[in-house]
């Protein structure tokens, strides 16, 4: 049985994309790059809406050529060795980029738990919208956040606002690009 873990790259002000749906001030530096790269070795299903889908399709297609960067070759290669479960009504089967790639047209809580039960590692669900319900429902078992320092002033909300939870401080670091690695453990 897996664990359910939500991540997000978030504002100071909690938000993971600005009013006009930007979110490139959220690029990660080299040193965060690197703790991605690690949290990817732990995950084994990603749980993702269409849109950061079609997005993160890059990975699938990214080239493991020797001119490229080893750190982003190696998470190319860990992002194609994991399963995905894509949020989508409307996608189909021929804009998948991974034979490892699944849609399911609606995430019920019962379909997040038969996938956290399948899976052999930590399931990580990835997106605000996606993972709204799972975190009302009290189902994340680890929240990983990326505190970048910046305000964005409005856009789309990191947390969902009726949720109240009691986390204990799991893990910190603070990067010199003044980003902050924060995770949160259920009490």
């Amino acid at each position: 049985m897996g664990t359910l873990a939500y991540v997000a790259t978030v504002s100071i002000d909690g938000y993971v994309a600005d009013a006009d749906g930007d979110f490139q001030w959220t690029a990660p530096t080299d040193a965060v790059f690197a703790v991605h790269l690690d949290r990817m070795a732990e995950v084994s299903t990603e749980v993702l809406g269409r849109r950061t889908y079609t997005l993160m399709g890059y990975w699938d297609t990214y080239p493991d050529a020797e001119d490229r960067p080893m750190a982003e070759r190696e998470f190319a290669r860990r992002w194609r060795g994991i399963d995905k479960v894509v949020v989508s009504s409307t996608m189909t089967g021929e804009e998948l980029t991974s034979d490892r790639a699944r849609i399911v047209p609606d995430l019920s809580l019962a379909e997040l738990r038969r996938v956290v039960e399948r899976a052999k590692g930590m399931v990580e669900i990835f997106g605000p919208t996606v993972a709204a319900d799972a975190i009302r429902a009290g189902l994340v078992d680890d929240f990983r956040f990326f505190v970048v320092p910046k305000m964005v002033g409005g856009g789309l909300r990191a947390l969902p606002d009726d949720v109240h939870l009691d986390l204990s401080l799991a893990e910190h670091r603070i990067f010199d690009s003044g980003i902050v690695y924060l995770r949160y453990l259920p009490r």
